[in-house]
């Protein structure tokens, strides 16, 4: 048999033998890799979905924008229309600022764009549901149609008048919703406001109703796309307070609203990848007994140390590369949704870059390694007749400890001991649980944040959209977090359990009750895990300080108390069953088993 077959053969037995581990693994190396993957993959897809939306569209190059109206600002925009850069223009055309009311109590600024019914050479909205503009109705840009909930056939008021929705359409000449504006009145700053748009005599005559304020605004296609900044430098000068936003600074834009997204997402996943790495350390520590007595099995019948090697690490190096591949396909097919949370982009999101998957690859390796490494190179020390012995490994005698532990309670004194014959272990449960009071603080921080709302002056009945997608993301990481949390919290506690039941059958047959070796099993979980809490607070409040604004509002001290307290108790009751099954476990059975090994 060639050795490749040999490995192969050896990884599926042990695979077959150990199902609830690789599950583990795989689950762990899946979501961190995901997450990372997703983080890595934002800003590009935005890029793409925009340039779709602009190919789709006939997006224009330059949107120039005049604050006001009157013969000035038309004769310099039309000035810009005959520059020998440019190609082909549309416009100008009218911006009507009004207020657009939906649905009986939804109201929202909205800018008002005339437009004629045939489409011009570039700047050409593409209908995704229902009609282009006709007289007497509008159209919706989707994402503001979507954020109201209202579509084709359904009545809004504009400027005090009823409109029939006519259709939904998408644009790249302007920003995402809720950035339609642009510029504001008379040049000035913009509020948040969704798009419509309606005939040019429409418009014209919604203006007039009113006394609204109306801007002008070309769309410009250049001879050369890329140029639009030394386009814009060219023709600074000109009158009527015009601005200039080229297609690069849309792109820009739209990102905008992911701008915290990538680092929830990339904090997240090294949070997830260490939390993978404790959990199948944990793993691998408590097959070590194993893996040293299968090394010493392959040395007998003549095997080397780079084939047992290989044997022994390509178990966790195939079950972390199926989960990179994994993780990936899932960021594949999660990034259009979080890449484009308002509906107002059209397109499909490529797959992950390269340097995307050469990132998730590394760190699913990271995962496998450093979880595998430490056993693997303790087996291969072994010597051979030491490894098929299976000497129990006795633990370092500490007068002081044994003096200090003889006056508390069983319970206490056996959680105390397992705690100290693991320190390793106990630091990895600290760890662990400072990491996910670290996410939890993170997710009540951003929770306490104040966010001005989209509606009319700032009202909340139409949701930030930004800081609602960044709250739905820090939970879902916050929730994959705790996942892997709880599942190294038993992980934990079931190892130590298994590793010590010789020691808890002797201290049984001493007068140890069942309930308070189960105790005893918690109490090594939990006397690491309070420290970590603690420690898990300041941490938090210290990285978010980090990346937070300077107006940032910090959260009531009595949610970071009660996050630090809620992780402990969840800790001690995630202990509590594993613990007692193991307690369980008939006295005269584990060391018959103990004496034959």
């Amino acid at each position: 048999m060639g050795s490749v077959a040999l490995v192969v053969r050896l990884v599926l037995a042990d695979l077959r033998r150990h199902k609830a581990q690789a599950a583990m693994l795989l689950l762990a190396v899946t979501v961190a890799t995901a997450t990372l993957a997703l983080g890595l993959s934002l800003r590009g897809v935005s890029d793409a979905l925009y340039e779709q939306t602009r190919a789709a569209t006939v997006g224009p190059d330059v949107v120039a924008l005049s604050g006001v109206t009157g013969a000035e600002a038309t004769e310099a925009l039309a000035s810009l229309a005959e520059s020998p850069e440019v190609v082909a223009h549309h416009g100008p055309y009218r911006i009507v600022y009004a207020d657009l009311t939906a649905r009986g109590s939804l109201s929202s600024p909205v800018v008002v764009h005339g437009f004629a019914a045939e489409r011009g050479a570039i700047d050409q909205p593409l209908v995704t549901s229902g009609a282009w503009v006709r007289a007497g109705g509008t159209v919706l840009e989707r994402g503001f149609a979507t954020a109201l909930g209202v579509g084709v056939g359904d009545r809004v008021i504009i400027a005090g008048r009823a409109y029939p929705v006519v259709g939904i359409a998408v644009t790249a000449a302007t920003s995402i919703y809720p950035w339609a504006a642009q510029i504001g009145p008379y040049g000035g700053a913009s509020d948040y406001s969704g798009l419509a748009w309606m005939t040019r005599a429409d418009a014209r005559a919604l203006a007039a109703s009113r006394d609204l304020p109306v801007s002008l605004a070309l769309d410009l296609k250049l001879r050369d796309p890329a140029a639009t900044e030394s386009f814009r430098e060219a023709h600074r000068g000109l009158p009527g307070r015009i601005n200039f936003h080229s297609w690069q600074f849309k792109a820009r834009q739209d990102a905008v609203i992911l701008r915290n997204s990538q680092p929830i997402l990339v904090a997240g996943s090294w949070l997830l990848g260490f939390l993978a790495v404790a959990g199948v350390a944990a793993l691998a520590a408590g097959r070590a007994v194993e893996q040293t007595r299968r090394a010493g099995l392959l040395k007998a019948v003549g095997a080397g140390p780079g084939l047992i090697g290989a044997v022994l690490l390509t178990e966790y190096l195939a079950l972390a590369l199926a989960g990179d591949a994994l993780g990936l396909v899932i960021a594949r097919l999660a990034a259009p949704v979080i890449a484009s949370p308002t509906a107002s982009r059209i397109g499909d999101a490529g797959g992950p870059e390269a340097g995307t998957v050469v990132a998730a690859t590394v760190l699913a390796v990271a995962v496998a390694v450093l979880s595998s490494l430490r056993p693997t190179v303790r087996a291969l020390r072994t010597a051979t007749v030491t490894a098929l012995a299976g000497t129990a490994h006795r633990p370092r005698h500490r007068p002081w400890l044994t003096a200090l532990s003889s006056w508390l309670p069983t319970s206490l004194l056996l959680g105390l001991r397992l705690t100290a014959r693991r320190p390793g272990r106990a630091v990895l449960q600290a760890c662990s649980t400072a990491t996910t009071v670290v996410m939890i603080v993170a997710l009540v921080t951003l929770h306490a944040q104040p966010d001005r709302g989209y509606g009319l002056d700032g009202s909340s009945a139409l949701p930030n959209l930004r800081g609602v997608h960044d709250r739905r993301l820090m939970l879902a990481v916050t929730v994959l977090l705790i996942t892997l949390a709880i599942v190294n919290t038993i992980t934990f506690t079931w190892t130590t359990a298994m590793e010590a039941r010789a020691n808890m059958a002797i201290a049984r047959t001493l007068g140890a009750t069942p309930g308070q070796i189960a105790a005893g099993l918690s109490t090594a979980q939990i006397l690491p895990s309070l420290p970590g809490a603690v420690a898990g607070v300041p941490v938090g409040i210290g990285l978010l300080s980090l990346f937070a604004a300077g107006n940032s509002t910090g959260p009531p001290a009595s949610w970071l108390t009660g996050a630090a307290l809620a992780t402990v108790l969840a800790t001690a009751a995630l202990t509590a069953l594993p613990a007692r099954l193991a307690a369980r476990r008939p006295v005269a059975r584990v060391l018959s088993a103990e004496s034959a090994t």
